[in-house]
């Protein structure tokens, strides 16, 4: 039996094993990746995503907790900053995930970004289709907290929490434009920390100036929208999400159930509407963009003739030749 099919019977050594193939971008886990690739398309994809210090580790650590005792199968990746000197994952999260140890239903992995930016390493996407695959009914995949280059976790998940904490500085500073734009949920951990009605009265309003409708209300089960001026409007698309905001203790539990009823209200809106779909087709085109570029470009450099590339360089270097030139230049006379 090979390692796909280990991995599609619930072993979790060979899981393990085909993690790490996949990483390191072997043959063995291409080959795997294409054989259990039918078997994927099921899992609840959940980023969690936001600034250094939010907690987000604590509140991953909750939420499976809370996944697990309505008996569903969580897997968590943790995408970890590399270590300076080994280029490996530095494991912080696993060190906060305690609770979890020995439960057969969790699966935590962690792996280091290498330089990727974005917050999430190359291997993200792939390696979600290894847990979705063997089974696992939600896969959180929390990402470093580097910044506004986050936004790339939006390409993946299906359902993206922004996490924000009271007490970090400037309210704006933790709301920035990108970040913001792609939260499905907004949560504020670390509540019961003095400044928690600031933070949230900000992302209120930033939230306002997102939507063009400023205000939105039930009227006959239906949800209405009042504009500026106060003029009642039709009832809101239907496909229109708007991200509600949640606190949370993460530490003690306090609002994990209400986040989970959000998370829940969320999946179910994007299959209601058919987002779920073109979330699904948009997630598998950007993958399949990012595999076609690194392919073509290993084959144009594998057809520049050798020095070539390193030669047409140093002309730019020399500013005796364009960027844009030296492109057609190799594109043009690569064969050569």
């Amino acid at each position: 039996m090979n390692l796909a099919q280990s991995v599609l019977k619930g072993d979790r050594l060979a899981l393990a094993r085909t993690l790490t193939q996949v990483e390191n971008d072997s043959a063995e886990g291409r080959a795997a990746l294409a054989e259990i690739f039918p078997h994927t398309g099921k899992a609840h994809l959940i980023g969690v995503t936001g600034a250094p210090g939010t907690g987000k580790s604590s509140l991953v650590n909750q939420l499976a907790l809370h996944f697990r005792r309505e008996g569903k199968r969580v897997a968590i990746l943790a995408v970890d900053p590399s270590s300076p000197f080994t280029g490996g994952a530095v494991l912080g999260d696993r060190v906060r995930m305690r609770d979890l140890a020995g439960d057969a239903g969790v699966f935590i992995r962690s792996m280091a970004t290498r330089g990727s930016l974005g917050g999430l390493a190359q291997a993200t996407a792939a390696m979600t289709q290894v847990f979705d695959a063997a089974g696992f009914d939600v896969t959180l995949i929390e990402t470093v907290g580097a910044g506004q280059s986050e936004v790339d976790i939006a390409r993946l998940a299906h359902t993206t929490l922004v996490v924000e904490a009271p007490g970090l500085g400037d309210d704006i500073q933790a709301i920035k434009a990108g970040i913001l734009e792609i939260a499905d949920v907004l949560v504020i951990n670390k509540a019961d920390r003095p400044g928690v009605e600031n933070t949230e009265k900000a992302l209120k309003s930033m939230l306002e100036l997102a939507h063009p409708t400023r205000h939105v209300f039930m009227h006959h089960g239906q949800v209405m929208a009042e504009d500026e001026g106060g003029q009642k409007s039709a009832p809101l698309d239907a496909r229109m999400w708007l991200p509600p905001i949640q606190r949370t203790v993460a530490v003690d539990g306090t609002g994990i159930a209400e986040l989970a009823a959000h998370i829940a209200a969320h999946a179910e809106h994007l299959r209601a509407s058919g987002d779920w779909a073109a979330r699904e087709r948009a997630r598998l085109g950007s993958e399949m963009d990012a595999l076609l570029q690194d392919a073509l470009m290993a084959r144009f450099r594998a057809e520049v003739p050798n020095g070539k590339f390193e030669s047409t360089l140093a002309k730019v270097y020399e500013r005796s030749l364009s960027p844009w030139e030296a492109v057609t230049l190799l594109l043009n006379g690569r064969q050569k």
